[in-house]
């Protein structure tokens, strides 16, 4: 009973909460506030998460929905670090001017969220795959003006270096198509995204968005190393958004302890699990 004690007390020990910019996160997890029947599900299946921080999209003044109500009556600022996103941009020039609308309202409601942003600039409606050339650029005018810049991109590892160069706080390399709920496609790209953006910063947070379907995308996402998670369409899509939102929950936690207790190798071959020694019949061959 001590020595387990003691491995769960170092595993403690050895992780530390998720720091993007300014932001201390203990949770893993961002969740969206989209795509939801209403706006009540979202309220509760944001708390079931357990998220500290959600994402919001920008599109005017104020966010409404298409009933006239105000999205943000139902998420409680002092609650949940909010973060602005710029999606349905499809150019550099847009997407910077909704970081900073999203901003100024932040601001006005005193809340902490206002000084960083979620970029989005898409290339295209049929596949809501990122502009490379444009996300680069904004994301270059935002961190100019002084915007903690959570960068969404394609699991190509070479743009995502360019952005972290481009003094991106996050790149958020997609695990698949936005709401396609097809997971993580290529774990091979991720993990070069990783060793490539922690080569000379071993906390620089990776944050795998878009694609996620269910909770096992989630752990494979953390198990191959992703410092967080963002995630709308598989909560607010599932059959029960809120019993979903506490499988994701539980699925980051999963994945984390999972990825920093270290896997066992593969093999082609059986290893018995028990000593071979003291057996009591012979093998017949």
């Amino acid at each position: 009973m001590a020595s387990t004690f003691t491995s769960a007390t170092q595993t403690e020990q050895r992780d530390r909460p998720l720091k993007i910019g300014q932001h201390v996160l203990s949770s893993r997890l961002i969740v969206g506030t989209g795509k939801y029947d209403t706006l009540e599900l979202m309220r509760d299946s944001l708390a079931a998460s357990g998220a500290e921080a959600v994402t919001v999209a920008v599109r005017r003044e104020r966010m409404y929905d298409r009933a006239g109500q105000n999205i943000l009556d139902y998420i409680d600022p002092s609650q949940y670090l909010l973060l602005p996103n710029t999606a349905g941009c499809y150019n550099a020039v847009d997407a910077v001017r909704v970081a900073k609308l999203g901003r100024e309202i932040l601001r006005a409601l005193e809340n902490p969220g206002a000084d960083w942003v979620k970029l989005e600039v898409l290339g295209d409606s049929k596949t809501l795959l990122p502009d490379p050339v444009a996300t680069l650029e904004a994301c270059r005018q935002l961190v100019q003006d002084g915007f903690s810049v959570l960068c969404y991109t394609s699991d190509d590892p070479i743009v995502a270096k360019r952005l972290k160069e481009a003094g991106a706080t996050s790149v958020m390399p997609a695990g698949s198509p936005i709401g396609s709920g097809q997971g993580i496609l290529n774990p091979n790209n991720l993990r070069i995204i990783l060793e490539y953006l922690k080569e000379d910063d071993a906390d620089y947070p990776v944050i795998v968005d878009a694609g996620v379907g269910t909770a096992s995308d989630v752990s494979v996402a953390f198990e191959l190393g992703a410092d967080g998670v963002l995630l709308n369409s598989a909560i607010a899509h599932a059959r029960d958004p809120i019993r979903m939102s506490v499988a994701m929950k539980h699925a980051a936690i999963a994945g984390r302890e999972a990825y920093l207790s270290g896997r066992i190798p593969k093999r082609l071959y059986a290893t018995a699990s028990s000593p071979e020694e003291g057996v009591i019949t012979s093998r017949p061959w």
